[in-house]
Protein backbone atom coordinates (compact mmCIF):
# COMPACT_ATOMS: atom_id res chain seq x y z
CA UNK A 1 0.00 0.00 0.00
CA UNK A 2 1.12 3.73 -0.77
CA UNK A 3 1.26 5.18 2.67
CA UNK A 4 1.70 8.69 0.90
CA UNK A 5 -1.39 8.45 -1.55
CA UNK A 6 -3.61 6.71 1.63
CA UNK A 7 -2.34 10.11 3.29
CA UNK A 8 -2.78 12.48 0.76
CA UNK A 9 -6.27 10.95 0.10
CA UNK A 10 -7.50 10.52 4.08
CA UNK A 11 -5.91 14.69 4.28
CA UNK A 12 -9.00 15.37 1.05
CA UNK A 13 -11.19 13.44 2.55
CA UNK A 14 -11.03 15.20 5.90
CA UNK A 15 -10.68 18.75 3.82
CA UNK A 16 -14.15 18.06 2.18
CA UNK A 17 -15.43 17.37 5.70
CA UNK A 18 -14.85 21.25 6.37
CA UNK A 19 -18.06 22.67 5.33
CA UNK A 20 -19.38 25.22 6.12
CA UNK A 21 -16.36 27.03 6.82
CA UNK A 22 -17.35 28.67 9.91
CA UNK A 23 -13.53 29.74 11.80
CA UNK A 24 -11.45 31.66 10.85
CA UNK A 25 -8.61 29.32 10.17
CA UNK A 26 -10.84 26.87 7.72
CA UNK A 27 -11.65 29.96 6.20
CA UNK A 28 -8.20 31.15 5.19
CA UNK A 29 -7.27 27.61 4.32
CA UNK A 30 -10.49 26.98 2.03
CA UNK A 31 -12.00 30.19 1.15
CA UNK A 32 -12.95 31.38 -2.34
CA UNK A 33 -13.84 34.87 -3.56
CA UNK A 34 -17.48 34.28 -3.79
CA UNK A 35 -20.86 36.39 -2.60
CA UNK A 36 -19.51 39.76 -2.28
CA UNK A 37 -22.37 41.29 -3.80
CA UNK A 38 -24.85 39.74 -1.12
CA UNK A 39 -22.77 40.51 1.90
CA UNK A 40 -22.98 43.78 0.56
CA UNK A 41 -26.64 43.70 0.47
CA UNK A 42 -26.76 42.57 4.08
CA UNK A 43 -24.28 45.17 5.01
CA UNK A 44 -26.47 47.79 3.53
CA UNK A 45 -29.14 46.56 5.23
CA UNK A 46 -27.36 46.97 8.49
CA UNK A 47 -25.83 50.27 7.83
CA UNK A 48 -28.99 51.91 6.53
CA UNK A 49 -31.76 50.71 8.52
CA UNK A 50 -33.23 53.85 10.36
CA UNK A 51 -33.55 52.30 13.79
CA UNK A 52 -31.38 49.73 15.35
CA UNK A 53 -34.19 47.03 15.34
CA UNK A 54 -34.70 46.17 11.92
CA UNK A 55 -34.82 42.31 10.67
CA UNK A 56 -33.41 40.82 7.87
CA UNK A 57 -34.05 37.29 6.72
CA UNK A 58 -31.40 35.76 4.39
CA UNK A 59 -32.95 32.49 2.58
CA UNK A 60 -31.30 30.32 -0.28
CA UNK A 61 -31.30 26.59 -1.16
CA UNK A 62 -29.52 24.15 1.53
CA UNK A 63 -26.14 23.92 1.14
CA UNK A 64 -25.38 27.18 -1.00
CA UNK A 65 -23.20 28.38 1.05
CA UNK A 66 -25.23 30.65 3.50
CA UNK A 67 -23.25 29.81 6.70
CA UNK A 68 -20.06 30.43 5.16
CA UNK A 69 -21.20 33.44 3.77
CA UNK A 70 -22.77 34.37 6.86
CA UNK A 71 -19.86 33.73 8.83
CA UNK A 72 -17.39 35.96 6.76
CA UNK A 73 -20.15 38.84 6.72
CA UNK A 74 -19.57 38.26 10.85
CA UNK A 75 -16.10 38.73 11.06
CA UNK A 76 -16.49 41.78 8.07
CA UNK A 77 -18.77 44.00 10.65
CA UNK A 78 -17.43 42.51 13.79
CA UNK A 79 -15.54 45.38 14.49
CA UNK A 80 -18.21 47.79 14.65
CA UNK A 81 -20.94 45.63 15.92
CA UNK A 82 -21.75 42.96 18.51
CA UNK A 83 -22.03 40.04 16.77
CA UNK A 84 -23.80 37.08 17.74
CA UNK A 85 -23.90 34.39 15.28
CA UNK A 86 -25.22 30.79 16.43
CA UNK A 87 -26.60 27.35 15.02
CA UNK A 88 -30.58 26.68 15.45
CA UNK A 89 -29.11 23.39 15.28
CA UNK A 90 -26.50 23.33 17.70
CA UNK A 91 -28.75 24.96 20.55
CA UNK A 92 -31.77 23.45 20.10
CA UNK A 93 -33.06 19.30 18.83
CA UNK A 94 -33.86 20.12 15.14
CA UNK A 95 -37.24 18.33 15.61
CA UNK A 96 -38.15 20.80 18.81
CA UNK A 97 -37.72 24.41 17.14
CA UNK A 98 -40.46 26.57 18.22
CA UNK A 99 -40.24 30.21 18.04
CA UNK A 100 -40.17 30.24 22.53
CA UNK A 101 -37.27 28.18 22.57
CA UNK A 102 -35.38 30.10 19.16
CA UNK A 103 -36.15 33.35 21.65
CA UNK A 104 -34.66 31.70 24.85
CA UNK A 105 -31.57 30.68 22.79
CA UNK A 106 -31.13 34.09 21.56
CA UNK A 107 -30.73 35.05 25.57
CA UNK A 108 -28.30 32.28 26.19
CA UNK A 109 -26.22 33.53 23.24
CA UNK A 110 -25.80 36.65 24.01
CA UNK A 111 -24.72 36.36 27.64
CA UNK A 112 -22.60 33.65 26.51
CA UNK A 113 -21.06 35.48 23.94
CA UNK A 114 -20.57 38.57 26.53
CA UNK A 115 -19.17 36.30 28.70
CA UNK A 116 -16.66 34.82 26.34
CA UNK A 117 -15.35 38.65 25.62
CA UNK A 118 -15.31 39.77 29.24
CA UNK A 119 -18.51 42.30 29.01
CA UNK A 120 -18.29 44.39 32.08
CA UNK A 121 -22.02 44.16 33.46
CA UNK A 122 -22.33 44.84 36.92
CA UNK A 123 -22.27 41.85 39.56
CA UNK A 124 -25.30 42.09 40.95
CA UNK A 125 -27.43 42.49 37.53
CA UNK A 126 -25.32 39.73 35.98
CA UNK A 127 -26.45 37.29 39.32
CA UNK A 128 -29.82 38.20 38.60
CA UNK A 129 -29.84 37.53 35.26
CA UNK A 130 -28.40 33.91 36.16
CA UNK A 131 -30.82 33.25 38.79
CA UNK A 132 -33.22 33.91 36.15
CA UNK A 133 -31.57 31.08 34.05
CA UNK A 134 -31.48 28.52 36.57
CA UNK A 135 -35.09 29.21 37.53
CA UNK A 136 -36.53 28.64 34.13
CA UNK A 137 -34.16 26.11 33.22
CA UNK A 138 -34.79 24.32 36.89
CA UNK A 139 -30.92 24.17 37.16
CA UNK A 140 -29.80 24.19 40.50
CA UNK A 141 -26.35 25.28 42.42
CA UNK A 142 -25.44 21.24 42.70
CA UNK A 143 -24.90 20.56 39.43
CA UNK A 144 -23.08 23.30 38.58
CA UNK A 145 -20.42 21.71 40.44
CA UNK A 146 -19.33 25.48 41.81
CA UNK A 147 -22.31 27.49 42.49
CA UNK A 148 -24.05 30.15 40.58
CA UNK A 149 -20.73 32.28 40.43
CA UNK A 150 -19.33 29.78 37.99
CA UNK A 151 -20.67 32.06 35.30
CA UNK A 152 -19.54 30.52 32.41
CA UNK A 153 -19.82 26.85 33.75
CA UNK A 154 -23.86 27.67 34.18
CA UNK A 155 -24.26 28.45 30.54
CA UNK A 156 -22.43 25.40 29.43
CA UNK A 157 -25.00 23.48 31.63
CA UNK A 158 -28.36 25.43 30.74
CA UNK A 159 -26.88 25.31 26.77
CA UNK A 160 -26.40 21.51 27.12
CA UNK A 161 -29.97 21.05 28.77
CA UNK A 162 -31.93 23.13 26.54
CA UNK A 163 -30.17 21.64 23.62
CA UNK A 164 -30.48 17.49 24.78
CA UNK A 165 -33.44 17.85 27.19
CA UNK A 166 -36.96 17.59 26.36
CA UNK A 167 -38.57 18.32 30.04
CA UNK A 168 -36.71 21.57 30.31
CA UNK A 169 -37.37 22.45 26.56
CA UNK A 170 -41.29 21.43 27.35
CA UNK A 171 -41.34 23.92 30.67
CA UNK A 172 -39.69 27.07 28.88
CA UNK A 173 -42.81 26.65 26.44
CA UNK A 174 -44.93 26.24 28.99
CA UNK A 175 -43.79 28.94 30.90
CA UNK A 176 -43.51 31.38 28.30
CA UNK A 177 -46.21 30.18 26.13
CA UNK A 178 -48.86 33.24 27.50
CA UNK A 179 -45.99 35.17 28.70
CA UNK A 180 -44.02 35.82 25.95
CA UNK A 181 -43.46 39.98 26.71
CA UNK A 182 -41.74 38.51 29.68
CA UNK A 183 -39.48 36.54 27.81
CA UNK A 184 -38.66 39.43 25.36
CA UNK A 185 -37.86 42.05 28.24
CA UNK A 186 -35.35 39.86 29.61
CA UNK A 187 -33.97 39.36 26.02
CA UNK A 188 -33.99 43.18 25.85
CA UNK A 189 -32.38 43.64 29.06
CA UNK A 190 -29.60 41.58 28.24
CA UNK A 191 -29.46 43.34 24.97
CA UNK A 192 -29.54 46.54 26.47
CA UNK A 193 -26.43 45.84 29.05
CA UNK A 194 -24.79 44.38 26.56
CA UNK A 195 -24.69 47.62 24.35
CA UNK A 196 -24.28 49.65 27.58
CA UNK A 197 -21.01 48.18 28.07
CA UNK A 198 -19.48 47.47 24.62
CA UNK A 199 -20.88 51.31 22.98
CA UNK A 200 -21.84 48.80 20.08
CA UNK A 201 -25.11 47.91 18.63
CA UNK A 202 -26.01 44.59 18.67
CA UNK A 203 -26.71 42.16 15.77
CA UNK A 204 -27.65 38.36 16.45
CA UNK A 205 -27.30 36.03 13.38
CA UNK A 206 -29.13 32.62 13.92
CA UNK A 207 -28.24 29.80 10.91
CA UNK A 208 -30.05 26.73 10.39
CA UNK A 209 -33.51 27.75 10.61
CA UNK A 210 -33.35 26.90 6.81
CA UNK A 211 -32.62 22.90 7.58
CA UNK A 212 -35.88 22.48 9.71
CA UNK A 213 -39.04 20.55 8.38
CA UNK A 214 -41.16 22.94 5.74
CA UNK A 215 -44.02 22.08 8.23
CA UNK A 216 -41.85 23.34 11.28
CA UNK A 217 -40.98 26.49 9.70
CA UNK A 218 -44.64 27.15 8.72
CA UNK A 219 -45.69 26.96 12.31
CA UNK A 220 -42.72 28.94 13.79
CA UNK A 221 -43.69 31.84 11.39
CA UNK A 222 -46.67 31.47 10.33
CA UNK A 223 -48.37 32.78 13.65
CA UNK A 224 -45.59 33.87 15.67
CA UNK A 225 -43.50 35.67 13.40
CA UNK A 226 -44.36 38.91 15.25
CA UNK A 227 -42.88 37.10 18.63
CA UNK A 228 -39.30 36.80 16.90
CA UNK A 229 -39.75 39.92 15.75
CA UNK A 230 -39.68 41.72 18.95
CA UNK A 231 -36.27 41.96 20.36
CA UNK A 232 -35.05 45.57 20.34
CA UNK A 233 -32.43 45.16 17.83
CA UNK A 234 -31.05 43.84 14.77
CA UNK A 235 -31.51 40.00 14.21
CA UNK A 236 -30.78 37.91 10.70
CA UNK A 237 -32.96 34.65 10.12
CA UNK A 238 -32.59 31.87 8.03
CA UNK A 239 -35.45 30.61 6.25
CA UNK A 240 -35.89 27.70 3.39
CA UNK A 241 -36.43 28.77 0.12
CA UNK A 242 -39.33 26.93 -0.86
CA UNK A 243 -41.07 29.53 1.83
CA UNK A 244 -40.75 32.35 -0.01
CA UNK A 245 -42.72 30.52 -2.40
CA UNK A 246 -45.57 29.80 -0.22
CA UNK A 247 -48.30 33.63 -0.94
CA UNK A 248 -49.31 33.42 2.53
CA UNK A 249 -45.91 32.83 4.02
CA UNK A 250 -44.14 34.94 1.99
CA UNK A 251 -46.35 38.10 1.97
CA UNK A 252 -45.86 38.34 6.30
CA UNK A 253 -42.55 38.19 5.81
CA UNK A 254 -42.70 40.60 3.70
CA UNK A 255 -44.35 43.42 5.16
CA UNK A 256 -42.82 42.13 8.92
CA UNK A 257 -39.55 42.74 7.62
CA UNK A 258 -40.56 45.66 5.66
CA UNK A 259 -39.31 44.01 2.59
CA UNK A 260 -35.37 42.82 3.61
CA UNK A 261 -35.33 39.52 2.25
CA UNK A 262 -31.66 38.55 1.11
CA UNK A 263 -31.87 35.68 -1.55
CA UNK A 264 -28.58 33.69 -2.07
CA UNK A 265 -29.15 32.24 -5.51
CA UNK A 266 -27.60 28.44 -6.56
CA UNK A 267 -24.45 29.43 -9.21
CA UNK A 268 -25.49 29.19 -12.48
CA UNK A 269 -23.93 26.39 -14.05
CA UNK A 270 -25.41 26.39 -17.58
CA UNK A 271 -27.76 29.86 -18.87
CA UNK A 272 -31.41 28.53 -18.95
CA UNK A 273 -31.61 25.40 -21.09
CA UNK A 274 -28.01 25.40 -22.67
CA UNK A 275 -27.29 22.44 -21.12
CA UNK A 276 -30.11 20.27 -23.30
CA UNK A 277 -27.76 21.09 -26.35
CA UNK A 278 -24.66 18.36 -27.47
CA UNK A 279 -21.38 19.59 -26.18
CA UNK A 280 -22.78 22.13 -24.16
CA UNK A 281 -20.04 24.05 -21.91
CA UNK A 282 -20.85 25.13 -18.41
CA UNK A 283 -20.25 28.99 -18.30
CA UNK A 284 -17.03 29.51 -17.39
CA UNK A 285 -16.76 32.60 -14.48
CA UNK A 286 -18.76 29.22 -12.47
CA UNK A 287 -16.95 26.61 -13.91
CA UNK A 288 -12.97 28.32 -12.69
CA UNK A 289 -14.96 28.97 -9.41
CA UNK A 290 -16.04 25.98 -8.33
CA UNK A 291 -12.83 24.42 -9.90
CA UNK A 292 -10.87 26.76 -7.48
CA UNK A 293 -13.24 25.45 -4.22
CA UNK A 294 -12.05 21.98 -5.26
CA UNK A 295 -8.34 22.43 -5.98
CA UNK A 296 -8.55 24.27 -2.16
CA UNK A 297 -9.33 20.80 -0.71
CA UNK A 298 -8.01 18.06 -3.53
CA UNK A 299 -4.29 18.19 -4.57
CA UNK A 300 -3.94 18.28 -8.41
CA UNK A 301 -2.50 15.45 -9.04
CA UNK A 302 -5.07 13.14 -7.04
CA UNK A 303 -7.76 13.99 -9.93
CA UNK A 304 -7.96 14.25 -13.86
CA UNK A 305 -8.62 17.63 -15.43
CA UNK A 306 -11.25 16.24 -17.35
CA UNK A 307 -13.06 14.92 -14.13
CA UNK A 308 -12.91 17.89 -12.08
CA UNK A 309 -15.48 19.59 -14.81
CA UNK A 310 -17.76 16.81 -15.16
CA UNK A 311 -17.58 16.50 -11.24
CA UNK A 312 -18.84 20.86 -11.60
CA UNK A 313 -21.56 19.94 -14.06
CA UNK A 314 -22.87 17.54 -11.29
CA UNK A 315 -23.33 19.66 -8.36
CA UNK A 316 -25.61 21.40 -10.36
CA UNK A 317 -24.15 24.73 -8.92
CA UNK A 318 -24.74 23.69 -5.29
CA UNK A 319 -21.47 24.14 -3.18
CA UNK A 320 -22.78 21.24 -0.65
CA UNK A 321 -23.54 19.25 -3.61
CA UNK A 322 -20.18 19.94 -4.89
CA UNK A 323 -17.96 19.21 -1.63
CA UNK A 324 -20.82 15.81 -1.46
CA UNK A 325 -19.51 14.52 -4.49
CA UNK A 326 -16.30 15.14 -4.14
CA UNK A 327 -16.08 13.63 -0.66
CA UNK A 328 -17.81 10.62 -2.07
CA UNK A 329 -15.02 9.97 -5.21
CA UNK A 330 -12.61 10.01 -1.98
CA UNK A 331 -14.27 7.36 0.05
CA UNK A 332 -14.61 4.84 -3.17
CA UNK A 333 -10.47 5.74 -3.73
CA UNK A 334 -9.55 4.84 0.58
CA UNK A 335 -11.61 2.05 -0.10
CA UNK A 336 -9.34 1.05 -3.02
CA UNK A 337 -6.03 1.56 -2.16
CA UNK A 338 -6.41 -0.79 0.96
CA UNK A 339 -8.31 -3.18 -1.17
CA UNK A 340 -5.45 -2.64 -4.15
CA UNK A 341 -2.78 -1.30 -2.84
CA UNK A 342 -0.30 -2.18 -5.72
CA UNK A 343 -2.61 -0.20 -8.02
CA UNK A 344 -2.42 3.72 -8.55
CA UNK A 345 -5.90 5.28 -8.05
CA UNK A 346 -7.15 8.62 -8.57
CA UNK A 347 -10.35 9.93 -9.11
CA UNK A 348 -11.36 9.70 -12.74
CA UNK A 349 -14.48 9.31 -14.60
CA UNK A 350 -15.10 5.69 -13.65
CA UNK A 351 -14.72 7.00 -9.86
CA UNK A 352 -17.06 9.78 -10.36
CA UNK A 353 -19.85 7.50 -11.74
CA UNK A 354 -19.69 5.11 -8.92
CA UNK A 355 -20.20 8.65 -6.89
CA UNK A 356 -23.09 9.66 -9.02
CA UNK A 357 -24.82 6.46 -9.06
CA UNK A 358 -24.38 6.17 -5.34
CA UNK A 359 -25.96 9.53 -4.42
CA UNK A 360 -28.45 9.40 -7.21
CA UNK A 361 -29.83 6.13 -5.38
CA UNK A 362 -29.82 7.94 -1.92
CA UNK A 363 -32.47 10.76 -3.74
CA UNK A 364 -34.18 8.47 -6.07
CA UNK A 365 -35.59 6.00 -3.32
CA UNK A 366 -37.34 8.76 -1.80
CA UNK A 367 -39.47 9.76 -4.97
CA UNK A 368 -43.15 8.91 -5.65
CA UNK A 369 -45.37 9.07 -9.06
CA UNK A 370 -46.51 13.03 -8.07
CA UNK A 371 -42.87 13.82 -7.49
CA UNK A 372 -41.94 12.42 -10.84
CA UNK A 373 -44.62 14.10 -12.66
CA UNK A 374 -43.40 17.45 -11.24
CA UNK A 375 -40.13 16.71 -12.19
CA UNK A 376 -40.54 15.81 -15.92
CA UNK A 377 -42.81 19.01 -15.92
CA UNK A 378 -39.86 21.34 -14.67
CA UNK A 379 -37.87 19.28 -16.88
CA UNK A 380 -39.80 20.08 -19.91
CA UNK A 381 -40.64 24.04 -19.43
CA UNK A 382 -38.27 24.91 -16.69
CA UNK A 383 -41.24 25.91 -14.20
CA UNK A 384 -43.58 23.85 -12.39
CA UNK A 385 -47.62 23.86 -13.21
CA UNK A 386 -48.14 25.22 -10.04
CA UNK A 387 -45.41 27.08 -7.89
CA UNK A 388 -47.84 26.74 -5.15
CA UNK A 389 -47.66 22.82 -4.98
CA UNK A 390 -46.48 20.67 -2.03
CA UNK A 391 -44.43 17.93 -3.85
CA UNK A 392 -42.89 20.72 -5.95
CA UNK A 393 -42.08 23.16 -2.27
CA UNK A 394 -40.86 19.39 -0.95
CA UNK A 395 -38.67 18.87 -3.97
CA UNK A 396 -37.01 22.50 -3.50
CA UNK A 397 -36.54 22.07 -0.30
CA UNK A 398 -34.67 18.66 -0.60
CA UNK A 399 -32.73 20.15 -4.21
CA UNK A 400 -34.00 17.65 -6.27
CA UNK A 401 -35.32 21.18 -7.87
CA UNK A 402 -32.58 23.83 -8.12
CA UNK A 403 -33.87 27.41 -8.67
CA UNK A 404 -31.84 29.55 -10.76
CA UNK A 405 -32.18 33.80 -10.95
CA UNK A 406 -31.07 36.19 -13.89
CA UNK A 407 -33.42 38.79 -15.13
CA UNK A 408 -36.40 36.01 -14.60
CA UNK A 409 -36.44 33.14 -11.85
CA UNK A 410 -36.74 29.54 -13.93
CA UNK A 411 -36.13 26.14 -12.33
CA UNK A 412 -34.37 22.69 -13.43
CA UNK A 413 -34.10 19.39 -12.22
CA UNK A 414 -31.00 18.58 -10.22
CA UNK A 415 -28.34 16.85 -12.64
CA UNK A 416 -27.87 14.14 -10.78
CA UNK A 417 -31.41 13.30 -11.19
CA UNK A 418 -31.95 13.76 -14.54
CA UNK A 419 -30.11 10.58 -15.35
CA UNK A 420 -33.42 8.69 -13.44
CA UNK A 421 -36.03 10.68 -15.24
CA UNK A 422 -34.36 9.26 -18.31
CA UNK A 423 -33.97 5.90 -17.36
CA UNK A 424 -37.63 5.82 -16.25
CA UNK A 425 -38.54 7.45 -19.94
CA UNK A 426 -39.70 10.60 -18.81
CA UNK A 427 -37.69 12.23 -20.99
CA UNK A 428 -35.68 12.16 -24.30
CA UNK A 429 -33.15 14.30 -25.13
CA UNK A 430 -32.33 13.05 -28.46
Amino acid sequence: MSDELLKSFKEAYSNLELFPLMHEKEMEQFRVDYGGDLIADLIQLVEDSPNGDGKIVFTGHRGCGKSSLLAEFSKQIKDNYFVVLFSIADSIEMSAVNHINILFAIALNLMSEAEARKVEIPKSTKEQIYGWFAKHTRTVETELGGGLEADFNLLTVLKAQLKADAKVREEITQEFERKISDLVARINEIAALIQTATKKEIIVIIDDIDKLDLARVNDIYRDNIKALFQPNFRIIYTIPIAVIRETFLATIITIETNDQIVVMPVLKVFEKGKNRLPDAHPRAEVKNLLCEILQKRIPSDLIEKTTVEKLVVQSGGVLRELIRIANECCRICLRLIRRKPDEKVLIDDSILEQAINKIRNDYSIRLGKIEFEVLQSIYDNFMPDDPKQLEFLDLLHGLYVLEYRNDETWYDVHPIIVETLRRRGLINDE
